[in-house]
């Protein structure tokens, strides 16, 4: 991380901030003290949460390798010679868990080597940090190394925020977005409104910083947070470690929140001073005022923010949610009634610790602390046990004090730094398609399909510790809290609570970090895109808006019920063709549920009659009869990753407009970027009136302007036309990027 652009921050914050505490009349959260300093134009920026848009100056960009390939795509249309601001590229999506780390890796770089040899030459040609595959997770490898207090990044992941942790405003985007912060542009977001977590007491035994976020899950659910940052703040919130804030932030992009932060404090200095960064934590020591709230906020927090939730965490239990979605949670101690009551798979077909939300130090020497003592009373995982690093700096650790050696005895597989079963990318030996298992892990995320691909499977989250200790039962319904288990000599064993450090009292182990920095002067840098190539395609422009009304167009499909990013793209095998549009564009809506049909993923061409074809059959029967076609979702529609495919895949295939009772943020983002049209039902109810033969006409779409209604008119079989009222949020310039086709077209 550049001393100077921290230098730089730090020196034009008091000025601007004090500006706005005259034009506010008031005094500031740490969350707005951070979006002002990034404001592109304090002085003409409209300041209103949950209404105004923001034109921010982020400090980074940080693209993961599956999304930097339409990133990059993307940014090469806009002609540039080099980036504008510090941006990196982490290969760390491609690489399948099957086997363990060392052939996993050879494997994925023999599978993925034309992708990673265009991010490699991309990144070298136009001025991008690249690490290599096996470096690590993005989300670790930045807090690692770039994350810091104060400071604005956009990732192209929806775990981005995992950099709340170190004091700073880390959030998710679509590649699009990406782009065009990388060439120069402000970075458009909702103003978003303000959630205040007060923290007091400290977490006791079993407990950890991820029951704190599984907790929040609970209470907000996956869309608590829509549109909303969250900031945590209070005495509690000094007590956990600057990786434990990591964890609580990451997560919260299960409630849709645009991020969460905590304040700045000694255990963030910490953690900067042990990761070769003291200079910045020296700096941000002296700057502790700005990258704090001010005081009145801590006093009188009713008053500053929009929502109040107020945790002690000496209280709080250890808590496991899921199935299928992150906000059904439940202490760990409940666990047991409730699997017998909803009929849950008790036995456990594997247990997972690690990926970007827990796998620091003190996670990692937690669990060793619980599995040390199961072999001890001479017992092993009863369920395949996988450990993900989340770094190259973290498996050395590891592997240094003696972690490694113990899972392994434990029986553990040590995977590859990289995502692996947290994103799909696991080949689960005893997987069955139809049937019903159940696994648990320290991950982020469990929607169907989401870890091994199976819609089926029951995923359940908790923390590293719970996992670790669970594994040796082998059974859902086991509580470590409170239960015990039968050593080999047939003695009853109950673990003690875990311990571990925050840090490790070494000092963090090196290895080859795997650190490409770009060339000095890359314009002779060939990008290499092999032509006949499989796994990357050159993009064409979109084509612009023509001016008309959209007239009749039949309705592709009805989604009903969650429809997530990974309904609507899902990723596992397809993860090959994120840089190939039109061969990634078949699996669009694969996952999802239609209204009109009993299997996910299929749908019937209105204009034949033909049923049971895929989503993006029908859509390609469509568009090469010249035909557009609409999308009605149901609520949150778009919630989970940042994956902009989910968006471009139906811009490519026709899809003119979506209308939803409401969309997810980042993904409704994505839909405008690609110029589609993103409405929401003004009555929700009237979602309930489209039918499978139903057309939809969309009409005065020469005065679409911001905040002024779109009329739609739902045409029946029977000649009958209803007409019905739909919202949106789009802004001038998003009426712009309407009408020249896409945000890219606009700006060139």
């Amino acid at each position: 991380m550049s001393l100077e652009l921290v230098q730089k921050l730090y020196a034009r914050m008091p000025a601007v901030l004090e500006k706005a505490r005259k034009k506010f009349g008031r005094a500031l959260t740490l969350t707005e003290k951070i979006l002002i300093a990034h404001a592109d134009n304090f002085d003409t920026q409209v300041w209103e949460r949950g209404k105004a848009m923001l034109a921010l100056r982020p400090d980074r960009v940080a693209m993961q390798d599956a999304t930097a390939q339409m990133a990059i795509l993307q940014f090469m249309q806009a002609g540039k010679k080099t980036v504008a601001v510090p941006s990196t590229i982490h290969c760390d999506h491609l690489i399948r868990a099957e086997s363990g780390s060392e052939k996993d890796l050879a494997r994925a770089i023999e599978e993925n080597k034309e992708v990673y040899n265009f991010l490699a030459s991309s990144a070298k040609k136009y001025g991008i940090g690249f690490w290599k595959p096996g470096a690590g997770i993005i989300h670790q490898v930045v807090l690692e190394n770039y994350a810091f207090p104060g400071g604005l990044v956009i990732g192209t992941d929806s775990h981005t925020p995992n950099g709340g942790g170190l004091g700073m405003l880390a959030i998710g985007v679509g590649g699009a977005d990406a782009g065009e912060v990388m060439a120069g542009l402000p970075w458009e977001v909702l103003h978003p409104k303000l959630i205040g977590v007060r923290l007091t007491g400290r977490l006791q035994g079993w407990t950890s910083p991820k029951d704190v976020i599984l907790y929040v899950c609970g209470l907000l659910t996956v869309k608590g947070g829509t549109n909303k940052i969250v900031e945590y703040f209070g005495p509690g919130a000094e007590t956990i470690s600057a990786t434990g804030k990591g964890t609580i932030t990451n997560m919260g992009a299960e409630l849709g929140a645009t991020t969460s932060i905590f304040p700045f404090d000694q255990k963030m200095v910490a953690y900067l001073r042990i990761t070769d960064r003291a200079d910045i934590a020296k700096l941000a020591e002296a700057n502790r005022e700005l990258l704090v709230a001010d005081p009145e906020v801590q006093t009188s927090p009713e008053t500053y923010f929009d929502q109040i939730v107020e945790i002690d965490l000496s209280k709080l239990e250890p808590h496991v949610v899921g199935p299928h979605t992150p906000d059904l949670a439940r202490p760990v101690s409940k666990m047991a009634a409730e699997a017998k009551e909803k009929g849950y798979p008790v036995q456990l077909k594997a247990a997972l610790i690690g990926s970007c939300t827990n796998s620091s130090y003190e996670d990692i020497s937690r669990a060793a602390h619980i599995a040390r003592q199961g072999l001890k009373a001479g017992l092993k995982a009863k369920t395949p046990f996988l450990v993900t690093p989340g770094s190259e700096r973290i498996y050395q650790t590891m592997k240094r004090d003696g972690f490694l050696e113990t899972f392994e005895e434990m029986g553990g597989t040590v995977l590859a730094n990289a995502c692996g079963p947290c994103i799909g990318q696991w080949k689960r030996a005893d997987a069955v398609k139809g049937r019903v298992d159940s696994i648990i892990s320290s991950y982020n995320r469990n929607f169907p399909g989401r870890n091994d691909g199976m819609n089926e499977t029951m995923s359940f989250l908790s923390s590293p510790e719970i996992v670790t200790a669970v594994a040796f039962a082998g059974e859902l319904t086991f509580d470590p809290v409170h239960g015990s288990l039968k050593a080999v000599d047939g003695t009853e064993i109950r673990f003690e609570p875990p311990q571990g450090e925050e840090l490790p009292s070494k000092g963090f182990a090196k290895g080859a970090e795997g650190f490409v920095p770009p060339a000095e002067n890359g314009e002779s840098v060939q990008v290499e895109v092999p032509p006949n190539s499989e796994r990357l395609q050159l993009l064409q422009p979109f084509p612009r808006w023509d001016g008309k009304d959209f007239e009749k167009l039949p309705l592709l499909i009805k989604t009903k019920g969650k429809t997530t990013t990974d309904h609507i793209s899902p990723a596992g095998p397809w993860l090959k063709y994120r840089g190939h549009l039109d061969k990634i564009s078949d699996n669009m809506f694969l996952g999802a549920t239609n209204a009109f049909s009993s299997e996910p993923g299929k749908g019937t061409d209105v204009l034949t009659g033909e049923t049971g074809l895929t989503i993006a059959q029908i859509a390609r029967r469509y568009k090469a009869k010249g035909i557009g076609s609409v999308v009605v979702g149901d609520e949150n529609y778009g919630e989970g990753s940042s994956r902009e495919h989910a968006a471009m895949s139906p811009r490519y295939l026709g899809v003119k407009a979506i209308i939803t009772k409401s969309f997810a943020r980042i993904h409704e983002t994505n839909l405008k970027k690609q110029g589609i049209l993103p409405l929401t039902f003004a009555n929700p109810k009237d979602y309930d009136l489209n039918e499978q033969p139903d057309r939809i006409s969309i009409k005065g779409l020469q005065g679409l302007a911001p905040g002024k209604p779109v009329q739609v008119i739902i045409h029946k079989p029977d000649g009958k036309e209803i007409p019905i009222q739909t919202n949106h949020s789009i802004t001038e310039q998003q009426v712009a990027w309407f009408k020249a086709g896409s945000a890219l077209n606009a700006l060139n």
